[in-house]
Order: structure tokens, then sequence, then C-alpha cells
């Protein structure tokens, strides 16, 4: 077997997998968090935000723009964002869990800065490796609170 069509059957496996969980899964069981619809909408428009900072980090990275990734991530994602987030606003509506959570983010993505600014220091595999592993801290709380909480 090629690996093309090893990779075409793994493929076909996951989307399979995906559909037949879905199909036969229990109703959402994450805990719904009820909120202002104004806020709902508030709330997504920051996580959609989130995304495209991710997406623009790691753009820089593969682009080797070190400095420019930390930039975003400090600028809307960092402890200097919460202001511009409302998170003042929203954290009275979540439940405990869910606002360490995102406090978790908006500090990791605080660090991964300074792990960027450490590696642009000491360049090297290993460095670089520090930095994906910083950036994966922001994206595993993201992860814990998807996993954990719906506004929907």
């Amino acid at each position: 077997m090629g690996k093309k069509s090893f990779l075409a059957i793994i493929a076909g496996m996951a989307v399979l997998s995906t559909f037949m969980g879905k199909a036969f899964s229990a109703e959402d069981e994450r805990e719904l968090v009820e909120m202002p619809a104004m806020m709902q909408e508030h709330m997504l428009a920051n996580m959609r935000d989130h995304l495209r900072a991710i997406d623009e980090i790691l753009g820089h990275l593969a682009n080797g723009e070190v400095d420019n990734a930390g930039k975003v991530a400090e600028s809307r994602l960092g402890m200097s964002s919460l202001e511009t987030h409302g998170a003042s606003h929203m954290a009275k509506f979540m439940p405990e869990g869910m606002a360490r959570a995102g406090t978790e983010m908006h500090r990791a993505a605080s660090r991964f800065v300074i792990v960027a600014q450490d590696a642009e220091l000491a360049p090297g595999r290993e460095a670089q490796h520090e930095i994906y592993r910083a950036l994966q801290a922001v994206t595993s709380a993201c992860n814990a609170c998807h996993q954990a909480y719906r506004i929907r």
C-alpha cells in the first residue's frame, strides 16, 4: 500500500469517527454559561479574534519573524489585552473555572512573548522548540475552556 493510499484511509477513518461520534454521542455535556445576548456576541467576537491572532502568530513564526509574533501575542492575547477585550465586564458572567481558564490563556500568551524574546537571544533548535511549547500552552488553555464550557 502506497503512502497516499494509507493517508487517504486514515483521513477517511477520521471523518467517519467524527461523524459516528456525533451521531451516537449524548447531548453536549459542557456547562452552559448563560449571559445576555450582547455579551455572548462580544465573547464570540473576542474568541474569533483570538483565533485570528494565533493564525497571525503562526504566520510570523513560519517566516522567522519571532519579534512580530510576540507583538501580536501580547497586544491581542496577552495580559495587556484584557482591557481591550472587556475582560472585567465579561468575568462577572463566567463560572470561576471558565474565568481561570481565560486568565491562564492570557498569562500563557504573555509568557510566550518572554520565551520568544529569549529565543532570539539564544537561537537554535531547542529555542525554537521552546517557542512552540509556549504557544501550545496558549492553545491548551483555549482548548480546556472550550471542552468544559459553552455559551450556546
